[in-house]
């Protein structure tokens, strides 16, 4: 079955830098674009990132421009969130997902991000 387990967060001081990771296993990785999602304490999940299938044109919402970059390894089945610059404002569970028709919609569990001001 499909499993998305991500690791790497933690509290960080505000200015402060993250590297989020993001496993995979049970679908063909390299097939399927990857996102992060966030979600702050209260509010909706929001979309932060999106890598196509062989890691190229990613995007990103207009509030990370600059600061996060999201890569992927196809090898290693491993998507990943750099976050650089950090601001109080980033404080949220941070969440991976793949989707496709096939597949269906998968998140994994979620990695708590805090920073301090």
């Amino acid at each position: 079955q499909v499993q998305l387990v991500e690791s790497g967060g933690g509290l960080v001081q505000s200015g402060g830098s993250l590297r989020l990771s993001c496993a995979a296993s049970g679908f063909t990785f390299s097939s399927v674009a990857m996102r992060w999602y966030r979600q702050a304490p209260g509010k909706g999940r929001e979309f932060v990132a999106i890598i196509s299938n062989t890691g190229g044109t990613p995007s990103y919402v207009d509030s990370v421009k600059g600061r996060f970059t999201i890569s992927r390894d196809n090898a290693k089945n491993t998507v990943y969130l750099q976050m650089n610059s950090l601001k109080p404002e980033d404080t949220a569970v941070y969440y991976c997902n793949a989707r496709s028709g096939s597949m269906g919609d998968h998140w994994g569990q979620g990695t708590q991000v805090t920073v301090s001001s």
